[in-house]
């Protein structure tokens, strides 16, 4: 692991900072240590934070309901999702009709950025983390793809963690349309740069790209996300990521940091030198 000035220096940049939630800034219902310590020195700092989550089932005001609820004071602007992302990406290559399958939460979302939704011709056939899932709309969304609709899909997750156990997610529900129609789709979300392109395109290019990093506890997602977006890659080892993961792993972090309380004795640092 790097030593304290290494990080210092590694963290020199980064003006924002795109953050995996779960295992990173919380456990399940409690913060992590130090982490509300660390979101509000961000603010105080003039430095940006993004919270980014893949699911693509709810809109943006359960995360910041939820972050409120644990005392941190976070708007909907500070909240990416996959389906926020997908919309982004869809807007900056010129989409209008689109046919998705996904919640009403998502439906909202793809409407408040002017998408039309529709069964007729549309441009794109789009998955998101849908539980309201029907074989209708698994009959409708293969049809288009045998017609050679575009397929994109908001991310790439098998199973969705539930309170002691798990719910297929937006990765299985890809595999059964693949099996069925021999078509893959585009996907956006984590570990793939477009969602950190869309974070890109969220501040108007107004920041380099050496001046963001990307920070979560999971090498294989979050790590590969900054690695694959060519952004500074943090991995935290408050989560399910251990240093023996990171050993028995191809994809190597930017830096290690205990949790985020080391990245913000990191800044803290840098500041104070100024």
């Amino acid at each position: 692991m790097d030593s304290f000035a290494d990080k210092v220096k590694k963290l020199q940049d980064v003006r924002v900072f795109l953050l995996d939630m779960d295992g990173t800034i919380y456990l399940g219902d409690k913060l992590l240590p130090r982490a509300k310590e660390f979101l509000d020195y961000l603010q105080t700092s003039g430095r940006r934070r993004v919270f980014l989550t893949n699911n693509s089932s709810k809109n943006k005001d359960s995360y910041v309901e939820k972050l409120n609820k644990l005392g941190v004071e976070a708007t909907r602007d500070e909240v990416l999702t996959s389906g926020e992302a997908t919309c982004i990406y869809l807007k900056s290559i010129g989409a209008k009709r689109v046919y998705l399958m996904g919640t009403p939460d998502l439906e909202n979302e793809f409407k408040s950025w002017g998408f039309e939704l529709t069964e007729d011709n549309p441009e794109y056939m789009v998955l998101g983390f849908d539980k309201t899932l029907t074989y209708h709309k698994l009959v409708v969304g293969c049809e288009f793809l045998r017609q050679g609709v575009p397929f994109i899909a908001t991310h790439p997750d098998f199973n969705c963690p539930m309170e002691n156990t798990y719910i297929p997610d937006t990765g299985s529900m890809i595999e059964l349309m693949k099996a069925s129609t021999g078509v893959s789709p585009k996907v956006i979300g984590k570990p793939n740069k477009e969602i950190i392109e869309s974070a890109f395109k969220k501040f108007n290019n107004e920041f380099e790209k050496k001046e963001f990093a990307m920070v979560g506890d999971r090498v294989y997602t979050d790590v590969k996300t900054g690695v694959n977006a060519g952004i500074c890659a943090i991995l935290v080892l408050s989560g399910e990521s251990t240093m023996q993961t990171v050993e028995e792993s191809d994809v190597k972090p930017t830096v290690i940091a205990e949790n985020v309380g080391e990245i913000l004795d990191c800044l803290k640092e840098i500041d104070k030198n100024k």
